[in-house]
């Protein structure tokens, strides 16, 4: 093959994003298409704090509502059973021919975001540099290196309450002893 796989936007019908990437999911699976479709994302604000009926909770958003995410190996095959997928209605670029994501747009999209040199521990104090929590501090409670994520305990509205965070997320405060 030799070609590399991109990041690719598809449109979807409103609220189809989740029955897309289920149905496109089975396709793969059903069809062996794990080497030319590398993954499917659904890119969801997390821990977005709502207020209803004077009660608050946590829940996830979509950050582009009726768009899907796919890094792929383009071919006419891919394209032709993408778009006959029910709920999409087509690749995102010019005249509906699928146009790659640019590195940029990927890392602005957090498509992919890895962090390198690692130095959190379980304990450290931590700042919260970008997302929905942004500027609230918290104490790491748990770590899981292989998917750059860590779990802390953030004071909100006057509690504790633990949230998952993304490495890229977060910032350890340097405290001098």
């Amino acid at each position: 093959m030799g070609e590399t796989a991109k990041w690719y936007a598809i449109h979807t019908y409103s609220g189809y994003e989740v029955m897309v990437k289920n149905t496109l999911e089975k396709l793969i699976e059903n069809n062996n298409l794990g080497e030319q479709i590398l993954d499917i994302r659904i890119p969801m604000y997390q821990d977005i704090v709502e207020g209803k009926n004077g009660k608050k909770k946590v829940v996830d958003r979509k950050v582009l509502p009726c768009y899907i995410f796919l890094k792929l190996v383009y071919s006419n095959d891919i394209w032709y059973l993408v778009t006959n997928t029910r709920g999409v209605t087509g690749f995102v670029g010019p005249q509906g021919k699928p146009l790659p994501l640019s590195e940029d747009e990927v890392k602005r999209m957090r498509l992919e975001t890895t962090v390198d040199n690692v130095d959190y521990v379980v304990g450290d104090e931590i700042k919260i540099v970008s997302g929905a929590l942004e500027g609230f501090t918290g104490v790491i409670t748990e770590l899981n290196v292989s998917a750059q994520k860590a779990k802390a305990k953030v004071e909100m509205f006057g509690r504790e309450t633990e949230v998952e965070l993304d490495f890229v997320d977060i910032e350890k405060i340097n405290v001098l002893k």
